[in-house]
């Protein structure tokens, strides 16, 4: 079976601007992007987080990168553009990687980034 590259798009929201609070939404977002489209980080080619302008307490990339096989992943971190009355405290991310071509793509919002894109949001 050939295998595609396939990008996958996530958000959440972080409930303040602490290392805690950042590494638990992080980790709950990456731990759903791997349970949902059976990812594993070998297959990841990159991921680029963005974080809004109120978080600024750790870098996401760097909470990737305690996880199991991450420490090999490509990753950027980036300050998303402020858009005044746009969602606060919001982590996204893109990721490229290699999937078979039969498997859907299940892009993952978690809490308040949930309502970013309820036509993605799928269990």
């Amino acid at each position: 079976m050939e295998w595609r590259m396939r990008a996958i798009r996530g958000a959440t929201t972080v409930a303040s601007n602490t290392v805690e609070a950042m590494r638990e939404a992080v980790i709950e977002l990456l731990d759903e992007l791997e349970k949902r489209n059976h990812l594993h980080p070998t297959d990841m080619i990159s991921v680029t987080f963005s974080v809004t302008q109120d978080l600024d307490a750790i870098f996401p990339a760097a909470i990737a990168r305690t996880r199991p096989c991450w420490d090999n992943v490509a990753m950027l971190d980036v300050q998303q553009m402020h858009v005044e009355g746009s969602l606060e405290r919001c982590v996204r991310f893109l990721v490229h990687a290699y999937v078979p071509p039969s498997e859907p793509i299940h892009h993952v919002y978690l809490r308040h980034a949930a309502n970013l894109r309820p036509d993605w949001n799928s269990p």
